[in-house]
């Protein structure tokens, strides 16, 4: 959905998680997994729902008001990554987690 080889997000609990303006539309690839939230006016990808037995949002870090801080703890599906790429992400998944492992994921980014 980004034509990039990046797609750097911030995962919040799914209830903290308020639109402050506008209304988002859902857009990208449909299905049960997740579900892909856009702006309606400039179609930005802004953040994506996933199933609740996560309890989490995907939040695009880009959509930040100072994203100045962010920086990968983990990176994901990196049976796709380009063989140049590399982050200082401390944990790293060819595919994505568990639902079960993101407890621990998320202890371990706390207590960082």
């Amino acid at each position: 959905m980004t034509a990039s080889a990046f797609a750097t997000t911030l995962t919040v609990p799914a209830d903290a998680l308020t639109v402050t303006e506008g209304e988002p539309v859902l857009g990208g690839l449909h299905g049960d997994i997740a579900r892909h939230f856009h702006c309606d006016w400039c179609k930005s990808w802004v953040f994506t729902r996933l199933p609740a037995e996560f309890g989490a949002v995907n939040v695009r870090a880009t959509m930040l008001d100072d994203p100045s801080w962010f920086v990968p703890f983990a990176e994901m599906q990196t049976a796709e990554k380009l063989p140049w790429v590399a982050t200082s992400a401390r944990r790293s998944f060819e595919r994505f987690p568990e639902p079960t492992d993101y407890p621990v994921l998320i202890e371990e980014y706390r207590t960082q």
